[in-house]
C-alpha cells in the first residue's frame, strides 16, 4: 500500500497548486500510515526467529538495508529527476515496491509455519531466547485489549530512555534522508545529479556501520558480556562519531564534507540497535505494540527533523545551526542510554486488571 501510494504522488504535477499541496499532503501521510508496521513487525519477527546472541545482527541487516537502498537508489533517482523530471522517481519506486511486496508475502512466515524449517532449528532457537510460541495464543491474545499495557509501557524508565534515544537517531536519519542532498547543492554548490551519486557515499558507510554494530553486539554477547554492555557499547561508540558532522561547518571543501558526514552516517549506522533492545526488553504480552510506541517516538522525528531544520535554515541563511541541532541529538541519545535506560532486560508486565462481573440486583434471586 505504501508503494501505491508513493506511485500515485507521480501524478500530483497534473493539479493546480492549492490541489496539489492537498493531495501530497494527504499521500504523505497515506504513505506513513501503511509503512509504520514494517518496523515494528521486523522487530516481531527478529524476537521469533532469532535468539538473544544474534538480534543484534538481525537486526543491523534490517535497518541497514534502508542505507544500502540509498546507495542502490540516490544515483538512479538524481539521474531519474534530472533525464525525466521529478515525477519517474515515484512511479518508478512505486512500481518497484509492488512488485517486492508479492516476494515478500510468499517468503515470510512465522517459525512454527515455515515450510522448511525442522525440530532442530526450532529447538535451537527457542533454548536460545527467540518467542517461537508468540502467536500460540493469538486469538485468544486478540479479544483483549492492550490499552491498559500502554501506561505501563510508558511508566517504565528503561523504555522511556530507549523511545527518547530512537526520537533522537531518528532525527540523524531523517537529515541524511530529506536534508543532506539539499544541503549538498545549497551549502555545497553541487547538481542535483551530482549530489545523487555523491550523497550514495555516506550511505554506502551507514549500511557498513549498522553491520558492523550488529556483529560488534553480538560478539560481546557471545563473549560472555552482559546484554546491557553488548547493546549499549555500538550505540555510544556510534553516536560519538555521528557527533562530528558539527566539523563540516569549519570547512570549506565540499570532500572534506563528504569525508565527515561519511563518518557521521557510518556511526549513525554502527549504533542505531534499537530494534535490538526492542527485540530484548519487548515484553511477550505484547511485543507489537511496545514495538509500535517504539516506532511512534522514532517518526515524531520524520515530522519534526524536516521542519526544525527548515525553520533554522530559513532564519539563519545557513546550515550551520542544523548541523548543530542534529549532532546535539546524538548527544542526548548518549545521555539516555547512560542515565536512563539503565539495565537492559525484558520487561515483565502486570496484568491488567480485568472488568468485574456484573453485578445481579438481589430482587431477581
Amino acid at each position: 500500500f505504501w508503494s501505491l501510494f508513493t506511485l500515485f504522488q507521480g501524478a500530483i504535477g497534473f493539479f493546480t497548486a492549492g490541489t496539489a499541496i492537498i493531495l501530497l499532503f494527504t499521500l504523505r501521510f497515506l504513505v506513513g500510515l501503511a509503512e509504520a508496521p514494517s518496523f515494528p513487525g521486523n522487530s516481531r519477527v527478529v524476537a521469533a526467529w532469532f535468539p538473544s546472541s544474534e538480534r543484534g545482527t538481525a537486526s543491523a541487516f534490517f535497518n541497514s538495508a534502508q542505507y544500502f537502498a540509498l546507495v542502490i537508489f540516490s544515483p538512479i533517482m538524481g539521474w531519474l529527476t534530472h533525464s525525466l523530471g521529478w515525477h519517474s522517481v515515484f512511479v518508478v519506486m512505486g512500481i518497484l515496491g509492488i512488485l517486492l511486496s508479492f516476494l515478500w508475502i510468499k517468503t515470510v512466515y512465522n517459525p512454527k509455519q515455515h515450510p522448511k524449517i525442522n525440530a532442530a532449528e526450532l529447538d535451537y532457537i527457542s533454548k536460545g531466547g527467540a518467542l517461537t510460541s508468540m502467536d500460540d495464543e493469538k486469538s485468544q491474545q486478540n479479544k483483549e485489549s492492550k490499552w491498559p499495557y500502554v501506561k505501563q509501557l510508558l511508566s517504565n524508565r528503561m523504555l522511556i530512555g530507549v523511545y527518547i534515544a530512537q526520537y533522537c537517531i531518528t532525527t540523524l536519519t531523517y537529515f541524511f534522508l530529506t536534508w543532506f542532498p539539499v544541503y549538498l547543492v545549497q551549502a555545497k554548490g553541487m547538481s542535483i545529479l551530482e549530489a545523487g551519486f555523491v550523497a550514495s557515499l555516506p550511505a554506502l558507510c551507514g549500511f557498513l556501520g549498522g553491520i558492523l554494530g550488529g556483529l560488534l553486539s553480538d560478539f560481546l554477547l557471545k563473549s560472555g558480556k552482559s546484554l546491557t554492555f553488548a547493546r549499549k557499547t555500538p550505540i555510544i561508540i556510534g553516536m560519538l562519531l555521528s557527533c562530528s558532522m558539527i566539523i563540516c561547518n569549519y570547512t570549506e571543501s565540499s570532500w572534506i564534507v563528504v569525508a565527515i558526514m561519511s563518518l557521521a552516517f557510518f556511526g549513525k549506522g554502527f549504533g542505531a540497535l534499537g530494534w535490538a533492545v526492542v527485540s530484548d526488553t519487548s515484553p511477550k504480552e505484547c511485543a507489537g505494540l511496545s514495538g509500535g510506541l517504539f516506532n511512534t517516538f522514532g517518526n515524531i522525528a520524520s515530522i519534526t527533523t524536516p521542519i526544525i531544520i527548515g525553520y533554522i535554515v530559513n532564519a539563519t541563511g545557513s546550515f550551520s545551526g542544523a548541523l548543530v541541532f542534529v549532532g546535539s541529538n546524538a548527544v542526548i541519545a548518549i545521555l539516555s542510554y547512560l542515565f536512563l535506560v539503565g539495565p537492559i532486560k525484558r520487561v515483565k508486565l502486570k496484568e491488567p486488571p480485568s472488568t468485574p462481573p456484573a453485578q445481579v440486583p438481589s430482587s431477581s434471586i
